[in-house]
This record gives structure tokens, C-alpha cells and sequence, in this order.
């Protein structure tokens, strides 16, 4: 289709979603990353920019920065990280659209993204278990807690343990090793004993295939990855069946476990092994101004002066 695919046939958004499916530059991409986009591609077809047309039916040449501006106030309504997503994968499409000279000019250049605030949700302990025990209750979310649960022993990022794989769990040494996919950082972390029986349950259970957690029914022949989307509905299911808050989020636990360890006094670089950050300035994020930092600073400092005096 992407060879038979004529430039005077792509007149609206939705010809140009199609065509870009079929281009070098979209399979070229993670199977994830694929789904990722196409999930906010969806979306932004969908959004309305006048009373009888979305997006998608709007022909190329038709969309101004006007309509642009419109339907980001409209994702925002998503919240800020998916308007942005959304606005990024809708200027790749118009700047794909500028290489086949179908516009003159990308009309998303004139949106200027909001900037995310930092979250600071974080999970206590007391929080992790109930989730845990709730999760592991159940089957059918057994692999979404396992996904959790590896992201707040191992502090990594949901994506990378959603997508772990058998090659990655060394029983016999009982160890994770992992290449991150954001910063290609390479990890060796030890598992906690609960978290191996968990892996070793879930090893009989699902070794005949590659993935760690992969959703538990299959579709076709095959047992595929959660998508980011499906992990927090998933997530949200638990939660509510915990009684949990809202504002909890599975994204929130690689930022706990860090902050926990900062508050245990762990040595920034010790932390860094384990989280794979690069430097001690991509640290300061987590290194927060807590009370609980505060009484340890204050105590560590009274216990100096008295061994001073004694």
C-alpha cells in the first residue's frame, strides 16, 4: 500500500494516518512504541475542530494553527502528558505531510506545549502491600502486580518491566539483568525473596512463552505485552478494588522506591546502580526536602557532635 499510495490520493488526516502506517518511518519502530502512537493517533482523529467534522476528516490544506490550538485545549482535558503526546504525534504527521509537499507548513509549529509538573504521589508501604495482596489475589491481575511489584523493588520504569522478558530473570543467581530502554543504562539488581516466589510461580506458569507478565489471555496464539493504556486501567481495577486512592498510579512507584532509598541514607551513587541514572544531577528530582530527610540529616548531625563531646 505505502508503494501504491499516491500523493494525490492523501487529501485528508485520516488518507495521511494511513499512508504514514505503511512508511519506512512507522515500522521502523517498537512494536510498543507502535501501538502507543496509533492509540494517540486514534485520539487525535477523533477530536472534533468544528461542529460537523473531526480532525481526521479535515483535509490537509483546510487545517490551520486555529484548529491546532483548539483541539490542544481539547486533549488537555486528558491531562497534560497525553495533550503533549498528542500534539507530538500530530506535527510528525504534518511534518510528514511537509516532506510530500501536500502542506506548505507543519500549522502544529504555532502550539506552544504546557509543561508537566513534577508529580510528588508517592505510595507508602503500607499502600504497596495492599495493592500487592489485592493484585496477587486474583489471576487475572497477577501479571499486572508482578509488573508493580518489580518496579518498586527494582525501582525501573513500568515500560521496561512490562516488557521483561525470561532472557532477563538469571534464577540460578537469583539476579536481574537488564538494559533500559530509555537511557540504555545496563542494571544488576538482586530479588528480594517474596518477589522470586512470585517469579518462580509465574515461571511455571507462563515459560513456554517469552514475556514475564504478559496479559494472562491470549489473543490469537499469542500472549502479548499490557500497552501503557492497559496497565493503568488494569491498575485502576486493583485500586479500587483496594480501596486506594485515586491519584496512585503505577508511575509513581520507580519514584517511591528512589525516594525511599534517599530517605534510608543510601549513597547517591549506590542509588544510581540501581536506578541507572548517569549522573548525581539527574538525581535531584528525588532527592526532596522531606521531613523525613530532615529528622535524618539532623540526627546524623546531633549523633557527629556527640561523639565530638564524648
Amino acid at each position: 500500500m505505502f508503494d501504491a499510495m499516491e500523493n494525490k490520493d492523501i487529501r485528508t488526516l485520516d488518507d495521511l494516518t494511513n499512508y504514514y502506517y505503511y512508511s519506512p518511518q512507522f515500522s521502523s519502530l517498537r512494536h510498543r512504541t507502535q501501538k502507543d502512537y496509533e492509540y494517540a493517533i486514534n485520539r487525535v482523529m477523533a477530536t472534533k475542530v468544528t461542529a460537523a467534522k473531526t480532525f481526521g476528516d479535515m483535509k490537509l490544506h483546510h487545517v490551520k494553527t486555529a484548529h491546532c490550538k483548539l483541539a490542544y485545549q481539547t486533549w488537555l482535558n486528558s491531562g497534560v502528558r497525553m495533550a503533549n503526546v498528542m500534539t507530538m504525534v500530530t506535527s510528525l504527521l504534518f511534518n510528514l505531510a511537509e516532506e510530500l509537499e501536500l502542506v506548505s507548513r507543519n500549522p502544529m509549529r504555532g502550539i506552544k506545549k504546557m509543561k508537566e509538573k513534577p508529580r510528588k504521589v508517592m505510595w507508602t508501604r503500607q499502600q504497596v502491600k495492599l495493592f500487592l495482596d489485592t493484585a496477587y489475589s486474583e489471576y487475572k491481575w497477577r501479571s499486572v502486580g508482578l509488573i508493580v511489584h518489580m518496579a518498586y523493588e527494582f525501582a525501573q520504569r513500568i515500560g521496561d518491566m512490562r516488557n521483561l522478558k525470561w532472557d532477563n530473570i538469571n534464577f540460578e543467581e537469583r539476579r536481574l539483568d537488564l538494559e533500559q530502554s530509555k537511557k540504555r543504562a545496563e542494571v544488576h539488581l538482586p530479588i528480594e525473596e517474596n518477589l522470586f516466589k512470585m517469579l518462580q510461580q509465574q515461571h511455571k506458569d507462563f515459560s513456554f512463552q517469552p514475556y514475564v507478565a504478559p496479559h494472562p489471555i491470549p489473543r490469537g496464539n499469542a500472549y502479548n505485552v499490557y500497552s501503557n493504556t492497559e496497565i493503568s486501567r488494569q491498575v485502576n481495577y486493583v485500586k479500587n478494588a483496594a480501596n486506594l486512592p485515586k491519584e496512585l498510579t503505577a508511575m509513581d512507584m520507580r519514584r517511591t522506591a528512589i525516594t525511599e532509598m534517599v530517605e534510608a541514607g543510601v549513597d547517591t551513587t549506590q542509588i544510581m546502580s540501581v536506578s541507572g541514572h548517569n549522573s548525581p544531577n539527574s538525581m535531584r528530582p528525588y532527592i526532596k526536602h522531606t521531613y523525613t530527610s530532615a529528622t535524618n540529616a539532623l540526627t546524623k548531625r546531633g549523633e557527629s557532635r556527640k561523639n565530638e563531646q564524648g
